[in-house]
């Protein structure tokens, strides 16, 4: 572990447009837990997974269920950034840093004081009304019961893609431009088994691909840097 911490460090060091890639194992040490690996829990409170709730579908047909739950579990206003959010917002500072493209809604990032996030499954701190478009913060979901309504009676909507829905296209664009330009990619916190956004690790033409996970990915041979422990552990060592 501690070789391959220095290995890591190395190519930092060597690096001048680096980019990130992350997933739910980011925040779970900020304390949101990744849904996927707690399924059990919520089957003892809900009727259907969180992939069903969580849904296109689910959200037309049953809104009132879904925003149940999306306040229950999916909104952590109360998390702070840990190591990684904040060593990689050192690494934006310092103009090491040329992105970070994330699977994640919570916003962290930018509270550790990154700007270059390129969030590929949107934001719960963005809520619009889908039928006027007027914008609301999150405390508009958060203080409504039931199906939160804007003004001219459309309902307010998370600006978070779900299931079934596709991926903002300038976000999209950004991200694939950040990690063809890269010279480091370092991807962490993901299984990188949630498509379309694993498949953008294709767009990357540089020179090392470092992978931290705690689990197997189906990108591990593609690693030239693999170090299998959770991301804290490693950022609090670089």
């Amino acid at each position: 572990m501690p070789e391959k911490v220095r290995q890591l460090k190395e190519l930092i060091e060597n690096s001048r447009h680096i980019v990130f890639f992350g997933g739910a194992g980011v925040s779970t040490e900020s304390g949101i837990p990744d849904f996927r690996s707690v399924d059990g829990l919520y089957h003892q409170k809900y009727d259907y997974p969180p992939e069903t709730i969580l849904s296109h579908t689910f959200f037309q047909r049953k809104t009132e269920e879904f925003f149940d739950f999306y306040r229950d579990k999916m909104i952590y206003l109360d998390a702070l950034p840990n190591i990684t959010h904040k060593k990689l917002a050192q690494w934006e500072e310092e103009g090491k840093l040329e992105g970070i493209v994330t699977q994640n809604i919570d916003g962290l990032h930018q509270k550790a004081g990154s700007k270059k996030v390129f969030e590929l499954h949107g934001s719960i701190h963005r809520n619009y009304c889908t039928r006027c478009h007027t914008f609301y913060p999150v405390e508009e979901i958060i203080n409504s019961t039931g199906v939160p309504q804007c003004h001219c009676g459309g309902i307010i909507k998370p600006d978070v893609v779900l299931y079934e829905e596709g991926l903002d296209e300038t976000v999209i664009s950004g991200a694939i431009s950040a990690i063809s330009h890269a010279d480091l990619m370092i991807v962490g916190g993901t299984s990188l088994s949630v498509y379309p956004a694993a498949g953008m690790l294709q767009y990357y033409q540089g020179n090392h691909l470092a992978l931290i996970n705690k689990s197997p990915t189906p990108y591990d041979s593609n690693a030239d840097l693999l170090i299998q422990a959770g991301l804290g552990e490693v950022f609090e060592d670089l």
